[in-house]
């Protein structure tokens, strides 16, 4: 009986989901948070800080914190982990060389406390650029069959466009359901 109510008054009531977008300089984090957000290209430079923005997606209310990604930021990311629900890793397909890099931050994030219960996208983000790395061969890289703690999903994605970018806040949209 308490299951019923309790997906009865999250369908009645409007719940927030915080996410947090991460990824390396460069990767498209600000291009895909407002793509999300006003299905259209701005023009951004480096993000110092965070910008954060509200989406709603069927009635799901996700509060977007996207962060910074230069390597002097990286180690304050763990200041915005508390509450979060979802992490949105954006990787650069064309980026092979910092891969690793990628890789590092994604298992140092997910090692945290406050991350333990978080369901982790993955955005291949740049399929539309020449010699760029397939989401299959990032997901092979970032060994993400052996993570067993995460729901996750791998999503090809081309922020400049929106292509992709439907299909992953889709698997969020149904995993915010099932909390």
């Amino acid at each position: 009986m308490g299951l019923i109510f309790a997906k009865l008054w999250s369908f009645f009531c409007n719940q927030e989901h915080k996410v947090i977008i991460v990824g390396l300089d460069n990767a498209g984090k600000t291009t895909i948070l407002y793509q999300f957000l006003m299905n259209e290209v701005v023009h951004t430079s480096p993000t110092i800080g965070s910008n954060v923005e509200e989406i709603v997606v069927k009635k799901t209310h996700f509060l977007m914190w996207d962060i910074g990604g230069q390597e002097s930021l990286r180690s304050s990311w763990n200041t915005y982990y508390s509450n979060t629900e979802f992490i949105i890793l954006v990787v650069d397909s064309t980026d092979r060389e910092r891969l690793a890099i990628s890789k590092e931050e994604i298992y140092r994030m997910l090692a945290h406390e406050d991350l333990r219960k978080a369901a982790v996208l993955i955005f291949a983000n740049k399929q539309d650029m020449k010699g760029c790395m397939s989401a299959a061969e990032i997901s092979k890289y970032l060994t993400l069959s052996s993570m067993k703690d995460h729901p996750w999903h791998i999503q090809s994605c081309c922020a400049l466009t929106g292509e992709g970018l439907c299909q992953g806040l889709e698997w969020m949209t149904s995993r915010a359901g099932l909390r």
